[in-house]
């Protein structure tokens, strides 16, 4: 995939997202509070029948859902990511029975997921995790004892997709993944205090018990429904950071077309201009490679991994790019509480860290790169 142009009908139906996102879902947003989970939101998203798509669709139809919602209200965006992210693992690796329990309550909303992968001391590096995951003897299952951090919807989620170690082998091979209701027993949590407004907290596992009904999988490969569940949702990170930075650049345009300073409008500044420029090229460039990825996905490509990572890094430090810049163009009033690019630049952060911080994708691009290059030279 070379380029990337949306047709009629995609154009018209994220023109609808986006209306419907500012008109229907931000009033419930702004009702909500800030770090907890809004059910009624959740609710919303699931009668308009857009938690279903997010389960329904390929990657292309998922970015621009992410984009199109992102740029009118990025909690509603962040709650239908979020329940995506929690449950993508049960779709692609549950049993019919893990299936059946929670997917329809995931899609209608009802049910709230969340996908605990990081921990205090293994966050960027994800293999080295270290919830353990003891076999029990009497009840032929395990138990999970040790901490998970910086979960999003902990510890407000129904479930918890929960990676830890049973030790079938070194690094990732020794992880498997399961399936914990938040009522298991041992299982508790508290709310982080967090710069972005979604909730974020910790989780605690105190001998909690899990059987081979609550696998995802098969054991020891946890790693791999992990890293299928990322390489789809990390180009949608970057879809929605395009609809921030399209957002910012949007509100940029009006704001200097229309501000009078030194005998005309600031727009009249090359100065202002040439940055507004800067922004909206930036904006351009990274969409097309989230889009670039997102279809790279679709078609099953064998470089998927690194098509995802450099769309997750370019579009997230694009986004952060522009919103800064949108801000010092717009002055002290877009440091106002409530103002769009306020919560833009509270929200515009965590991206650039969660799923794998720039630095890690960084990582994935050159081994993928360098990994490409052995391989052609073995082939030689």
């Amino acid at each position: 995939m070379t380029g990337f142009a949306l047709g009629v009908d995609q154009e018209e139906w994220c023109g609808r997202l986006r209306a419907l996102s500012a008109e229907r879902l931000r009033p419930l947003a702004e009702k909500g509070e800030p770090g907890r989970v809004n059910r009624p939101l959740l609710a919303a998203l699931g009668e308009l029948g857009l938690l279903e798509r997010v389960f329904a669709s390929g990657a292309l139809e998922l970015c621009l859902l992410r984009e199109s919602l992102a740029y009118g209200c990025t909690e509603a965006e962040t709650a239908l990511a979020l329940q995506g992210l929690g449950a993508y693992p049960v779709l692609r690796a549950g049993s019919e029975a893990q299936r059946e329990r929670w997917l329809p309550r995931v899609r209608s909303g009802r049910a709230v997921a969340a996908f605990a992968l990081s921990e205090p001391g293994a966050g960027s590096d994800a293999a080295a995790l270290a919830l353990a995951a003891e076999r029990d003897p009497a009840g032929g299952g395990w138990r999970l004892s040790g901490e998970k951090c910086w979960i999003s919807n902990a510890p407000e989620a129904d479930f918890y997709t929960v990676f830890a170690r049973t030790g079938e082998g070194p690094g990732a091979k020794g992880v498997s993944a399961f399936l914990v209701p938040a009522d298991r027993e041992g299982l508790s949590g508290e709310p982080l205090d967090m710069l972005s407004p979604h909730p974020i907290g910790s989780l605690r596992f105190d001998g909690v018990p899990v059987g081979p009904e609550d696998l995802l999988g098969e054991p020891g490969r946890g790693f791999r429904v992990a890293m299928d569940t990322l390489n789809l949702f990390r180009p949608s990170v970057g879809a929605f950071a395009v609809g921030m930075a399209r957002a910012a650049l949007d509100a940029t345009l009006a704001h200097t077309a229309g501000r009078t300073a030194f005998g005309g409008t600031l727009s009249d500044l090359q100065a202002v201009a040439h940055r507004v420029a800067e922004m909206a090229t930036r904006t351009e460039a990274a969409r097309l490679l989230v889009y670039a990825a997102a279809g790279a996905y679709d078609r099953g490509a064998a470089d998927v991994p690194r098509r995802a990572a450099m769309a997750k890094l370019l579009a997230t430090e694009t986004a952060q790019y522009v919103v800064d810049h949108a801000v010092q163009l717009h002055g002290a009033v877009a440091l106002r509480r409530g103002h769009l690019l306020e919560h833009l630049y509270r929200e515009v952060r965590a991206p650039r860290i969660y799923e794998g911080a720039s630095e890690v994708q960084r990582t994935i691009i050159a081994k993928e790169l360098y990994g490409a290059l052995a391989g052609e030279v073995v082939g030689q």
